[in-house]
């Protein structure tokens, strides 16, 4: 049995995909190539100087569907996706980010179509679509960093994100609550990186104000093993996280955490399938597993019993 790598479904045409996953990443019937390497990344970087953004230790490069050739181009203006390769730093981050979209997005959190795609010299990308962009039209974003007038990303708590949007947000009830699923499942995976800047709203044509689809979601534990629960804190607290501080936390949000216990724990042994075929290594999927299972415990034994 195969399993899409777009959604980490299992897939019956032995393609490795499912043809609508395909269309809704592409909106095409076909994979589009890509003809640059690993290695010659850093050099594409150097020609998009100034119009290249990079995060940390990994290069983003903005792509575009050249329809005529089949193939995706690196774009100064008008991106439609964002390519993310390997990196040195860390071994498989383009698996690890794939996969942790995939479990969010069949836990039902929402996400951008996203997959991962062999670079010319055979080696795994990970790509996803950009969701500030509508028809070729640029959306406003703004992330928690610039919204709450921070200079440090990592400097602030999950209570100013969920207040703040529960200020701006059109829904406030719904977008807290999707938030609070949000945080609940990074701490599951181990993303303890999250920062400021990994949250964000977005502004439709109407103006409208919502909460972002998740990105830049990893495990940052399976690569980071003594990093701390949280980058930003939860409750006053960045580690030791307990389930009362997310009792906490959805006090001061104002919402009901029985809501989020049962659409996130209540479908998390789901996780298992999608670890094994993913396209992590024997050692990372066991580590991964590990994780998640510690983290479940460690919420089951300070008394989570409500899902």
């Amino acid at each position: 049995m195969n399993y899409c790598t777009l959604c980490g479904r299992k897939v019956q045409e032995g393609t490795g995909y499912h043809r609508g996953c395909l269309n809704s990443l592409f909106g095409v019937s076909y994979w589009p190539k890509i003809d640059f390497t690993l290695n010659e990344i850093s050099i594409k970087a150097q020609e998009m100087a100034g119009k290249l953004s990079i995060s940390g230790v990994q290069a983003k490069l903005s792509l575009r569907l050249n329809r005529a050739k089949k193939e995706l181009d690196v774009a100064a203006d008008g991106g439609e996706y964002i390519l993310k390769p390997q990196i040195n730093t860390f071994m498989n981050i383009p698996q690890n980010e794939n996969l942790c979209m995939n479990i969010a997005f069949n836990l039902g959190i929402e996400v951008s179509p996203h997959s991962l795609i062999r670079l010319a010299d055979n080696s795994w990308a990970y790509i996803v679509k950009r969701f500030d962009r509508v028809n070729g039209e640029k959306l406003h974003q703004e992330d928690f960093c610039q919204i709450l007038n921070k200079k440090d990303k990592y400097s602030g708590s999950f209570e100013e994100i969920g207040n703040k949007l529960r200020e701006f947000s059109e829904v406030p009830g719904l977008d807290t609550q999707l938030f609070f699923e949000r945080v609940l499942f990074f701490f599951l995976i181990g993303n303890g990186d999250a920062h400021l800047k990994n949250f964000s709203v977005i502004y439709n044509k109407r103006g409208r104000i919502r909460l972002s689809p998740a990105y830049d979601v990893v495990s940052s534990k399976l690569v980071m093993p003594n990093e701390e629960d949280f980058a930003l804190t939860i409750n006053g607290k960045r580690n030791k996280i307990t389930t009362e501080d997310f009792e906490q936390f959805a006090r001061t949000l104002g919402i009901r955490s029985k809501v989020s216990y049962k659409n996130i724990l209540g479908k998390i042994g789901l996780v298992n399938d999608f670890i094994e075929y993913s396209q992590l290594n024997v050692d990372e999927k066991i580590r991964l597993s590990e994780i998640i299972k510690e983290r479940v415990s460690r919420l089951k034994k300070a008394g989570m019993d409500t899902y």
